[in-house]
């Protein structure tokens, strides 16, 4: 029993020390951390670990072989055979093969003594000289554990002592040492045990005053800096001290092995968030090459792909090891890997995604069906202007989710294969829901209104591009709709929206080129003349303008006095999101607005544009109808139609037609848009209930819940509950950050209530962000609480 227990323990051992060996053998060849008389690399000291012996580094430990081994040593040894028979020799039994790398034993005239030890170690050399002393080695921690009955720390601290110590001999049953008799020291051991370093340091300054004699263990001492250096390097990586990070493993490589997988991976992004990302990426390769656990080796993948790029990332996965019935062993995390290299390749419309992570997004999002997939294929498509694929996978997301994101893309893709017409169509709706999403969709008017030959458009679309054009003073339409009501020879319309489009941007050729030509037509001679002499030097074909009788709607003269028709507008595709999930974009503008510029009395109305092409029927929500007799589709669009013509009670019954569609998506939108017409009515009870007629995302839930909660508040004030409003008001910052005007409100329920220091520190809040009505809403207090001094 005592032996086979003393088996297990020496193989246990022996994999702990090799294992160990070769971890830190391998970090310091993979760090560039060569032994003493070498060049000292950049912030890594490694002088502490030694090389292991063996050569790989990942050679499995036959821990039975070994057991075995120990078992036939520590075995009684078999009777001495008579030499004085003449077949001695023959009758003897055929000694077991010398273990690997140790030398033969030399043949004396009797077999040595038994020996005991639980690891084999290499056989004593013949006696020639007296051997040196063995050095004296610390085993106090051995001691503490194996009172505790800690085999793990037991069995890691006589693999510790074995690498400092080649030559000693850990004892045959380790967990039979006998307590420590320094009752002091265990004390202090229990205290390491416990991660209480700082009371550990306590006691033994302590006891060094009251005992100038006694010393402390030095493994206490080292293993105590170990964890003081390990609880330091976490801190500062919580604390985004990357560069202390990197310095406190430099100062303590025993940290960097596989046991502390942790501290790798926070070392490995010290580094690349210091800027040396070729040391981080080193240090995930030794992981993958050396650290044998496999949730430990995945976690290293997923780790490095939120910090390394797409070339880096494909070096590591090349460390991949084969699984079981042909797998990969990342196979697990792959489809995420595929669409993080999708996002990255959005980003960036030169980089070259393998095909192979294609066709798996692809694959992906055939079978599960997920929008954020298709709108990854869709940007990626569009980014390398396959403008047929971009279209496929932007439809395909809208499919499953219309969002900006998805209508964006498409309707830079239907730009891009000119159907601008079907583009503003797809933007509208989202048309404020992002800068970004402003300027796709403004840069769909302006190609839509400058189509050759020019579409055929219906008077409620020109009324709706008309009225956001003059909303954002977006000159490049104000330009477009010039020369599209110069093809329907409205001189006078045309004239003005040159105008505009010049007041907006005064340095804008084009629309100047438009006006000269169009007050030539309506013998204004004088705007001509100002024109000329404004351009002087600036451009040759209004300066020198010569008859325009012969000029064709929506065309401009070159310089050579040639025609050449107007550039529809081309919009710069915005970066995409780099999440793998279906996120709005915060991106950067297509086509910025041009800068606010005030437009004076050539300010054009809507009406400028109405076009006289016969009979047609009636378009919009201008006319009283009943919505019961329409659709559900129709109800739904008449219902925003009201929204925006400010009728919300006309809309609440449009709304409420809709909501009886059998299709989920419309009975979703017409509870959302009901609940916005109660509201802008003034009956938040109403909008919450419509709200609960239909599912809602999150997004939209949070917005309702956010206006309802501010529309209660104000109801609440008007009505003098000031206690009300503040629950109200503590109810919506709880889901959104309370805005100025609310921070106002409620410190007026404070001051109302006479709780004048909450109520000041409220308007003083306010104040300091400019605000008029925290200001005055300060005087009030200090009129109330020191009138005096006021008067």
């Amino acid at each position: 029993m005592k032996s086979s227990l003393v088996a297990v323990s020496a193989a246990v051992v022996v994999a702990t020390l090799v294992t160990g060996l070769k971890d830190r053998a391998a970090l310091q060849e993979r760090f560039g951390l060569g032994p003493a008389g070498k060049p000292v690399p950049e912030l890594m000291m490694m002088g502490r670990i030694k090389p292991a012996d063996a050569p790989g580094g990942n050679s499995e430990f036959n821990a039975q072989l070994v057991a075995d081994k120990i078992e036939a040593i520590t075995s009684s040894p078999p009777p001495a055979p008579d030499t004085s028979a003449p077949d001695a020799a023959a009758q003897q039994p055929e000694a077991p093969p010398p273990v690997a790398s140790q030398p033969a034993a030399p043949q004396t005239a009797a077999p040595p003594a038994p020996v005991t030890p639980p690891i084999v170690s290499e056989p004593p050399a013949p006696q020639q000289a007296a051997a040196p002393p063995p050095p004296a080695v610390d085993e106090s921690a051995l001691r503490y554990f194996a009172s505790r009955g800690d085999k793990l720390r037991l069995q890691a601290e006589i693999s510790r002592l074995q690498a400092l110590y080649p030559n000693w001999v850990p004892p045959a049953d380790p967990l039979a040492v006998p307590q420590n008799g320094d009752k002091q020291l265990e004390a202090m051991w229990q205290l390491y045990s416990d991660g209480r370093y700082a009371e550990l340091r306590k006691a033994i300054a302590d006891r060094q005053a009251a005992d100038a004699g006694w010393q402390p263990p030095a493994d206490l001492l080292d293993r105590l800096d170990v964890a003081e250096a390990r609880a330091r390097l976490i801190n500062a990586s919580d604390l985004k001290q990357f560069a202390t990070v990197v310095d406190t493993a430099a100062a303590t490589p025993s940290l960097l092995t596989c046991s502390e997988i942790d501290i790798l991976w926070r070392v490995a992004e010290a580094f690349i968030r210091t800027e040396r990302t070729q040391r981080g990426q080193d240090a995930y390769t030794y992981i993958l090459k050396n650290c044998p656990n496999p949730a430990e080796r995945q976690a290293t993948v997923e780790k490095a792909s939120t910090l390394l790029a797409y070339q880096p990332m494909q070096a590591l996965l090349a460390l991949e090891r084969p699984a079981s019935e042909g797998s990969r062993e990342f196979d697990a995390i792959r489809d995420n890997l595929a669409r993080r290299f999708m996002a990255e390749g959005n980003d960036d419309p030169n980089l070259a995604i393998a095909p192979d992570y294609v066709a798996r997004l692809e694959k992906l999002a055939a079978t599960e069906g997920l929008a954020s997939d298709a709108l990854l294929l869709g940007w990626y498509q569009l980014r390398r202007n396959n403008d047929a694929d971009a279209e496929k996978w932007f439809r395909a997301a809208r499919a499953k989710q219309d969002s900006a994101d998805a209508s964006q893309g498409l309707a830079l893709a239907l730009i891009a294969r000119k159907a601008p017409q079907e583009a503003e169509e797809v933007m509208f709706r989202w048309r404020a829901d992002s800068e970004d999403a402003t300027s796709t969709y403004l840069a769909a008017t302006a190609n839509l209104m400058a189509l050759q030959p020019p579409a055929d458009l219906a008077e409620d679309v020109l009324h709706r591009v008309a009225a956001e054009v003059i909303a954002r003073k977006y000159a490049p339409t104000a330009q477009q709709f010039g020369w599209y009501a110069r093809s329907l020879n409205q001189f006078q319309t045309a004239a003005r929206w040159f105008e505009t489009a010049l007041a907006w941007k005064p340095d804008d050729e084009p629309s100047a080129y438009g006006l000269v030509i169009t007050r030539e037509q309506l013998s204004d001679r004088k705007g001509v003349l100002d024109l000329q002499r404004a351009w002087a030097g600036r451009s040759t074909r209004i300066t020198k303008l010569e008859d325009t009788s012969s000029l064709t709607p929506n065309a401009v003269a070159t310089e050579k006095g040639t025609l050449a028709p107007q550039q529809p507008v081309q919009p710069t595709q915005p970066p995409r999101p780099t999440a793998a999930q279906p996120l709005p974009a915060e991106q950067g503008p297509a086509q910025q607005p041009e800068p606010e510029v005030a437009v004076g009395a050539a300010r054009p109305s809507l009406q400028t544009v109405t076009v006289q092409r016969g009979p047609r029927q009636t378009r919009g929500c201008s006319t009283t109808i009943d919505a019961g007799q329409l659709g559900p589709a129709d109800a739904l669009s008449r219902g925003w139609c009201l929204m925006d013509i400010n009728r919300p009670m006309e809309a609440i019954s449009a709304f409420e037609a809709a909501l009886q569609s059998p299709a989920r998506k419309v009975r979703e939108d017409a509870a959302y848009g009901q609940s916005l017409a109660y509201l802008r009515a003034g009956l938040s009870g109403n909008a919450a209930v419509a709200a609960t007629k239909a599912p809602q995302n999150r997004q939209r839930a949070a917005e309702l819940q956010v206006a309802i909660l501010a529309d209660r508040a104000l109801s609440a004030f008007d009505a003098g509950r000031y206690r009300e409003t503040l629950i109200y008001l503590d109810q919506r910052a709880q889901l959104q950050q309370e805005r100025i005007d609310l921070m106002v409100l409620r410190g007026y329920c404070y001051l109302n209530l006479k709780m004048y220091g909450d109520a000041t520190r409220i308007f003083e809040a306010a104040a300091a962000t400019g605000s008029r009505d925290a200001a005055r809403g300060l005087a009030d207090v200090r009129n109330v609480t020191h009138p005096d001094v006021n008067d």
